[in-house]
């Protein structure tokens, strides 16, 4: 068993994946599985609470509630005060379900159907709630039985380890079963194990905040054995970029940053997210680094190590060039240029907005493609600019974050970084990854700025192919994030400190 690190190759699979798995784990053992599942939750909950006097088991009629029933029953045996309330079904539960209750109950373990409401009063925080409602094929809101259940749980004192999924967190999107308005009825668990694999809705979405610390308990799927298909894997942790004695400033990329409308055009200058994408291009290691303002001018808050120069005097064949950032409405007047000559490009904000409405400059950003050998191109979107480019809502995309990356991907032949909680990062072939870094702190204006220039230098810093700018793409993405949990306590994090970090 292990805890969520990105020092391990977890692979994310999906419900039917892991039904497709069942049978084949359970060649592999005389010990039925939903027994071996029981003893891993067993195990863990005496880990993670190993003075709890007192288990309250919530179980459900389905798979889910049989490996909690597995679980009382051992901790019943191992001594401890195991109470669980049952919730009934409208017809039979799965047989090996119904077996695990018939074990309990010849145990004498104590079951009942409603919350033991007097008993849980008596629960303190040694204690320990096992959620095992719903599991991992949940997707609609929770009836009114389910609700007072884990009302009950949130109310107590006790902490919450939760097994497969946090009852009323949808398992493959991260959002609430019941919408936005269903966070109430959710169980926010201290611990939450995984048994065969992760589930992507504990990485991404409202996952990250619910599931408390993961843990994953593979049963012997190992995915090298199995031909079930991997949705997704945990993203890696960078690793620095070394600069050899022998190098030089050449040799570490020159990245151009493209945007910055100016104050005339509406009113509003927006030159602060194109210095901040330059001031992190800078940081993170480029050899050189040119600010481009679309406004026509100059900024006094340019680091002077950053050359500024106007966009008609940049040799885009020879750039790695990042794009967009507080563009605009006036990045349209130069973006088919850029696309069509930056020898590779970053593309964000802005510049994305301005390629959703414009079918040319679609088309522009799809022939890039054609030229993947010496024009790789990443775009990254945070979720509303994802759904004006796949012509949906943010909802859509929000639901189904490994599906909205993967369609941006295959429709603009592109790599894709789609921002948010478990930034997803795919391109066309490639496996997506999910990345576990960063946190709350990150959600400030000027961020995404950050990560542009981020990207940007990473692909600089490596061979123009796509396969080398996806492998750029997952290192800036992860090193990003870990800048923020590696952030000082008790001082602000700001975009420009964030940019001054990556050092």
């Amino acid at each position: 068993m292990h805890t969520l690190s990105r020092s391990h190759a977890w692979p994310v699979l999906g419900p039917a994946q892991v039904r497709q798995l069942e049978p084949a784990l359970q060649t592999l053992s005389a010990t039925p599985l939903m027994q071996s599942a029981g003893l891993a939750c067993a195990r863990l909950a005496l880990a993670v609470a190993p003075h709890a006097r007192r288990i309250w088991v919530v179980a459900g009629p389905g798979n889910n509630g049989g490996d909690g029933l597995e679980a009382a029953l051992l901790l019943h045996q191992w001594g401890k005060e195991v109470r669980v309330s049952l919730l009934s079904s409208d017809g039979p539960g799965p047989e090996d379900a119904q077996a695990a209750l018939q074990r309990a109950q010849q145990a004498g373990v104590h079951i009942q159907s409603g919350v033991p409401t007097e008993w849980l009063a008596h629960l303190d925080a040694q204690d320990l709630c096992i959620d095992a409602l719903l599991g991992i094929g949940a997707s609609r809101p929770l009836s009114a039985a389910l609700q007072v259940c884990v009302k009950a749980m949130q109310q107590s004192a006790a902490n919450v380890l939760a097994i497969d999924v946090p009852t009323g967190l949808n398992p493959q999107s991260g959002q609430w079963l019941g919408g936005d308005s269903g966070e109430a009825m959710a169980v926010h668990a201290d611990h939450t194990l995984s048994l065969i694999a992760v589930q992507a809705g504990l990485l991404m979405g409202h996952g990250r905040d619910a599931s408390g610390q993961i843990w994953l308990e593979d049963l012997g799927h190992r995915p090298s054995q199995h031909t079930v298909p991997t949705l997704a894997w945990l993203n890696a942790p960078y690793t620095s970029v070394t600069k050899h004695h022998a190098s030089h400033k050449g040799s570490h990329g020159d990245v151009a940053v493209i945007g910055g409308e100016g104050m005339a055009t509406h009113g509003m200058g927006m030159s602060g997210a194109a210095v901040l994408a330059a001031t992190a291009a800078l940081h993170a290691g480029a050899g050189r680094v040119i600010l481009s303002l679309l406004s026509g001018q100059t900024s006094d808050s340019v680091p002077p190590d950053v050359m500024q120069r106007e966009f008609q005097r940049l040799d885009l064949e020879q750039l790695h060039v990042v794009c967009g950032c507080g563009g605009g409405t006036s990045v349209q007047a130069v973006l088919l240029e850029v696309l069509q000559r930056s020898s590779s490009l970053v593309l964000d904000a802005d510049g994305l907005n301005a390629v959703a409405q414009d079918s040319a400059l679609q088309d522009a950003l799809r022939q890039r493609a054609a030229h993947s050998a010496t024009q790789a191109t990443v775009i990254t979107p945070h979720p509303l600019e994802a759904a004006r480019l796949l012509g949906c809502n943010t909802a859509q995309v929000q639901n189904d974050r490994l599906k909205a990356a993967q369609e941006l991907a295959e429709s603009f032949q592109c790599i894709v970084v789609l921002k948010g909680s478990g930034t997803v990062i795919t391109a066309p072939g490639q496996t997506p990854r999910i990345n576990i870094t960063g946190n709350g702190q990150l959600a400030i204006g000027g961020t995404g700025d950050v990560l542009a220039g981020v990207v940007g230098t990473r692909m600089a810093q490596g061979p123009n192919t796509l396969e080398a700018a996806f492998e750029a793409a997952c290192q800036a993405v992860a090193q990003h994030g870990q800048v923020a949990d590696d952030w000082p306590p008790g001082q602000a994090l700001t975009a420009s400190r964030l940019a001054q970090r990556l050092a």
